[in-house]
């Protein structure tokens, strides 16, 4: 990966999807395809990261297409990320510009997939959705956009991490359908709302000069 200037806006997503949807909505924007838990991510992304794309949901109550905003990120090892506050609130505006109304909870970064049980436990600790990535991001200011893909009432196999060999499994392509159709839908839609961010770099420069 391209080692990014420290001024301006890096927007990272772990998948080709999310990045594709990145690209077409901001065809001039720093967009890093980072890989499941940066595995592919080999140096810094600047100051300003935008973490962009899908979470799984933790509570019954949210279904798939609900955009989380968080204002705190859980990392891997019981650490607290909190997100940029002005960077949240652009997030939130333009959420609002396209009629979404976003969740603020806090989100989960884990080191594998949760499904099942471990869904409520978190769930009941205060958690709304989880990812694999943001948690991990080391920046000045970061802030993360994720629309919920699977839920409690729908799970996926954890065989998904590797697509190519969750394919190979019959048992899987009932929800290959399902994830053709509503991925795409989803990381479309965190895309738009990332837009949202695309000055906080050039806004940060001018209020330095």
């Amino acid at each position: 990966m391209e080692r990014q200037p420290p001024g301006g806006v890096t927007f990272v997503a772990a998948t080709a999807l999310e990045c594709k949807a990145l690209r077409r909505e901001m065809p001039v924007a720093r967009i890093v395809q980072t890989g499941i838990a940066l595995e592919g991510a080999r140096d810094g992304f600047g100051t300003i990261v935008v973490s962009c794309g899908l979470a799984g949901g933790l509570r019954p109550d949210l279904p798939t297409g609900t955009v989380l905003i968080p204002r705190e990120v859980r990392r891997p090892g019981g650490g607290l990320l909190r997100c940029d506050a002005e960077m949240v609130e652009a997030l939130a505006e333009r959420a609002r510009e396209l009629g979404v109304a976003p969740l603020f909870d806090p989100l989960l970064t884990a080191q594998t997939i949760v499904h099942g049980n471990a869904r409520a436990q978190w769930a009941a600790k205060g958690y709304a959705g989880v990812d694999m990535e943001t948690g991990l991001i080391d920046a000045l200011r970061v802030c993360a956009v994720r629309v919920i893909l699977d839920t409690p009432v729908r799970e996926l196999s954890a065989d998904w991490r590797n697509p190519t060999t969750a394919m190979l499994k019959p048992w899987n392509w009932p929800q290959a359908w399902w994830l053709a159709r509503e991925a795409p839908r989803a990381a479309a839609l965190a895309a738009r709302i990332a837009a949202g961010a695309q000055g906080i770099g050039a806004e940060l420069r001018i209020t330095r000069q």
